[in-house]
């Protein structure tokens, strides 16, 4: 994916680009895939829309139309009509992709844009927003006559994050994320502070070594190796890290 209109789908056996898509009008900031469907992706973009596609197919198959600029997207892996994305109006949508023209709900609670969102199982939902915060929500309390305030069940803070894009991954339970501290933090999902964080540090560019002196760096993206305490991040220097929680 470009920061731009369009975005590539690549075969990492051969390396090479597999098909280009160019339907949005205005840069596109996510995209993912189906874990039920696995032919089947979507994408989010500064446009205010979520379009649907497939591999086999070079036109989209559907478009979601916003009120607000789309920061990611996320669909469920429990089922292959849940649909949630993240907005810059502060608030997080759930579609049910059977319906298209109206949100299954509406979380609302962050005060910045949302960045991320990740299902942590079928019926809890994370976000994360450049608000410093992160918000579990359960889907049962959801209503999708309106705002559903009432899903909110946690807040979780320790971080920092007010501008960046900085990563957010979950594994049975844990969530992981990047902070504007340099650091990385993981939280559980019942616990509303973190439970561990770790220092990135900076490489020294004539020593080579690792210092302290973080020099405004921030951690941009993490990722759990499946369900295990190994997580992989990176920060905005371009260095990456294997982390082990224990």
């Amino acid at each position: 994916m470009h920061y731009a209109m369009h975005f590539q789908l690549w075969d990492a056996s051969t390396g090479q680009e597999f098909s280009q898509y160019s339907e949005h009008e205005k840069r596109a900031w996510s995209v993912d895939f189906s874990p039920v469907c696995p032919t089947k992706f979507a994408s989010g973009s500064d446009d205010c829309t979520v379009k649907l596609w497939s591999i086999s197919e070079r036109n989209c198959l559907g478009t979601i139309r916003n009120v607000a600029n789309v920061c990611c997207v996320q669909f469920s892996a429990h089922s292959s009509h849940l649909l949630a994305f993240g907005s810059a109006n502060y608030s997080t949508y759930c579609y049910d992709l059977r319906n298209l023209r109206s949100p299954w709900c509406v979380l609302v609670g962050h005060r910045k844009a949302v960045s991320y969102v990740k299902f942590l199982d079928s019926e809890t939902l994370v976000s994360a927003s450049t608000d410093n915060s992160l918000k579990i929500w359960d889907l049962n309390k959801t209503s999708s006559a309106g705002a559903s305030t009432s899903a909110r069940s946690l807040t979780l803070a320790g971080h920092t994050n007010e501008k960046n894009f900085v990563g957010l991954s979950v594994a049975d339970g844990y969530i992981a994320c990047g902070s504007e501290s340099n650091e990385v933090y993981t939280y559980y999902k019942t616990l509303p502070m973190p439970i561990t964080s770790h220092k990135f540090g900076s490489i020294d560019p004539i020593s080579g070594k690792e210092t302290d002196d973080d020099q405004g760096q921030f951690v941009s993206s993490v990722c759990w190796r499946g369900k295990s305490n190994m997580l992989l991040a990176a920060n905005s220097s371009g260095c990456i890290k294997v982390l082990q929680m224990v």
